[in-house]
């Protein structure tokens, strides 16, 4: 900050900017043009806008790479044992019927499995699948899609 004369404030919103700019570059893997015409809006001059873009294009991997190693590491399925067991009478009520569905679900996060034992009634169930494929459904609207396109 001393040797360009500014404060240090400038000189860390400047850095940044910079950092804002490759990142979300790398990010959304923009080409060479997109890169142009997003940094030529700024004002600067050709020479600084060719040093920008070489700066994009020499660490654009690097940054991918490192951007995957930040992202967090979420379960991932890998199985599903399901049951489904009825009681059908007990000693205080002859005729009964209580269906139970059991799911035990595996999952694997950072090379280590783990089984998650689920149980509920029929009718939950079916309200989960209807609000499972109603999100499924809000997925494929313009509005997500271009939430999801921005946070890839």
């Amino acid at each position: 900050a001393g040797q360009l004369g500014l404060g240090a404030g400038a000189v860390q919103r400047g850095v940044e900017a910079l950092t804002f700019l490759l990142t979300e570059s790398a990010k959304l893997m923009i080409s060479e043009t997109d890169f142009q015409d997003s940094i030529h809006v700024l004002g600067f001059s050709d020479e600084l806008n060719s040093l920008l873009l070489q700066l994009y294009l020499d660490n654009r991997k690097e940054i991918r790479s490192i951007l995957g190693e930040l992202a967090p590491k979420l379960p991932s399925y890998h199985s599903l044992e399901w049951r489904l067991d009825v009681q059908l009478a007990s000693r205080s009520l002859r005729q009964q019927i209580k269906p139970a569905v059991t799911m035990k679900l595996h999952l694997n996060q950072n090379e280590d499995q783990t089984a998650q034992v689920l149980q509920t009634d029929p009718s939950t169930l079916l309200h989960l699948i209807q609000q499972l494929e109603q999100a499924l459904g809000e997925m494929k609207t313009n509005h997500c899609r271009r939430i999801v396109r921005n946070m890839k």
